[in-house]
């Protein structure tokens, strides 16, 4: 019988991990894992936390019997992976189609001026003036970050007839040849794309990956869109680019600075924090353009992508158990 923590666990979910994992010795805990819990983490097989958990190196260095972390979340940049490995602590993945598909409602948004159109017409006004949009059709997408995310947008894409350039730091030849898209240096995607969607967690590599230099390599009229990671783009820089027209438009379902007030699930759980962020939001320059679409960080945010991120970590865990880990971060 396993020993598993779950931390930053709500009601609901401690009820349905109970009746899927009932054969397993179970706690549960509503906060972050911090330092104050190593010891009564130490008889640990297997944890699993959510985003605002911080696994170092320190803190994995101090559970001797950990055998597993499991993370509730499509992003991993909470949890040292290097020293999971060196530790041979497994890390798997939850990778799903839920942002990929806010990456698109983004997309189309911009594509078609949905976003124009509908504050026109709260003004009563119904012209069409500057609301002709374009196909997605024959157009280039480029994909910053192929991985789990950014495959099933690509899948996505292909659908649509688009053309699709890639750039990640660990290239798939095999997918690009099933999925019939071409990998490409970081400068090339930035150059050749219309529309440009960051998939890559926010890290010491990638932090302000999107900034003055780089944007400077971007397609005259492309369209960014952001559905990561707030850290990856230079907010500065990304708002000179649509005031010097660089872009066309942007679509962001993360901000740079949201990581403030915290995110997903726990603003969702904390009016107070949701009325700050809110208000953060109105008075950000960014917003008051036309031309940027914001959503307030809930591309992961669905019924069944909540249902399912407990369904995949109680499939990585049997899995685990089992003597057969799947979904492995590599």
């Amino acid at each position: 019988m396993s020993k598993i923590a779950f931390f930053e666990i709500k009601d609901w979910e401690k009820k349905y991990l109970q009746k899927k994992l009932k054969n397993n010795n179970l706690e549960f805990f509503q906060d972050t894992f911090n330092f104050t819990d190593i010891k009564k983490s130490e008889k640990f097989d297997i944890i699993s936390i959510f985003i605002y958990s911080k696994m170092n190196k320190e803190i994995i260095n101090s559970l001797p019997n950990l055998k597993m972390l499991a993370t509730r979340s499509t992003g991993f940049d909470h949890i040292d992976v290097k020293e999971c490995r060196n530790k041979k602590i497994t890390v798997p993945y939850y990778g799903e189609n839920t942002v990929a598909e806010h990456t698109f409602a983004l997309i189309l948004a911009l594509s078609r001026n949905v976003h124009k159109a509908y504050v026109r017409t709260l003004k009563q006004d119904y012209s069409i003036e500057g609301l002709k949009g374009f196909d997605l059709k024959g157009k280039t997408l480029g994909i910053v970050g192929a991985g789990n995310i950014g495959m099933h947008v690509i899948r996505i894409a292909k659908s649509f007839s688009m053309h699709v350039l890639a750039y990640d730091s660990k290239p798939d030849n095999f997918l690009a040849e099933v999925l019939h898209f071409k990998y490409a240096s970081l400068p090339e995607v930035l150059a050749n794309s219309d529309i440009i969607s960051l998939h890559v967690p926010d890290n010491e590599n990638t932090h302000h990956l999107i900034n003055k230099d780089s944007i400077k390599k971007i397609k005259k009229g492309a369209i960014l869109i952001n559905t990561s990671r707030g850290g990856i783009v230079d907010t500065q820089a990304l708002i000179e680019a649509l005031d010097k027209k660089i872009l066309a438009g942007v679509g962001l379902d993360v901000l740079e600075g949201e990581e403030l007030i915290k995110e997903e699930k726990q603003l969702l759980s904390d009016p107070k924090k949701a009325e700050y962020f809110g208000q953060i939001m109105r008075d950000h320059e960014l917003l008051n353009k036309d031309n940027v679409v914001f959503t307030p960080h809930i591309a992961f945010y669905s019924q069944e992508a909540l249902e399912r991120i407990l369904d995949t970590t109680v499939e990585n865990i049997n899995n685990f158990i089992s003597g057969n880990p799947q979904n492995l971060v590599k």
